[in-house]
């Protein structure tokens, strides 16, 4: 078939990439990124954090493709600045909390793997898990681990990653995506409870 990927809809390529055709997803960013992106910095005027919050959406809808939940064909655009919107709802009510509870590495590496948080759980137990967290990060290849590191263990933004690394911020995101999907699948086997 003789076409060019820019002609296919959105739809279309949601399809394409989810069959394995990668370069569609960056069809479809470079056809979206301007009003994603300017719906993120109309909501937080704050370029560098738009930025930040513009690649976790597309972390966020990366791991939707994979995981086969997309269901809403032709309307990826709307999907989309509804996943931004929700990032950067929870990206403002996780500092409101961070104010009111107390701050701890334990608490923002489990809420950003997305693992149960326990309120009943106790100080020590949430550090046990936190370690057992820190030795399944350590079985990634050497190129995630730095990227899940300096993301969330030190809130480096993707730009300055891939600048600390050398690589394109895409290289970085995509690092980024394969290493929070294998650290899941490392949680899951070894069945540490996981909300969805």
């Amino acid at each position: 078939m003789n076409y060019s990927l820019a002609d296919l809809r959105d739809g279309q390529l949601v399809s394409e990439y989810c069959k394995g055709n990668e370069a569609c997803l960056a069809v479809l960013i470079e056809r979206h990124q301007q009003k994603i992106f300017g719906f993120i910095l109309s909501k937080t005027a704050d370029k560098e954090l738009a930025n930040d919050l513009f690649q976790d959406t597309f972390v966020k809808i990366i791991n939707t493709l994979k995981r086969g939940k997309y269901n809403e064909e032709g309307k990826f655009l709307p999907w989309a600045l509804r996943i931004a919107h929700n990032l950067t709802m929870d990206y403002y009510r996780s500092k409101q909390r961070k104010k009111t509870q107390y701050a701890s590495e334990t608490y923002d590496v489990l809420d950003f793997l997305g693992i149960e948080d326990d309120a009943g759980a106790s100080k020590v137990e949430e550090e046990e898990t936190l370690q057992q967290i820190l030795e399944m990060v350590e079985n990634l290849p050497k190129d995630q681990q730095n990227v899940l590191k300096m993301r969330i263990f030190m809130g480096l933004s993707f730009k300055e990653i891939a600048e600390q690394t050398n690589v394109s911020i895409n290289t970085s995101l995509g690092r980024m995506r394969y290493a929070l999907l294998n650290l899941r699948k490392i949680i899951q086997d070894k069945e540490i409870v996981l909300s969805n």
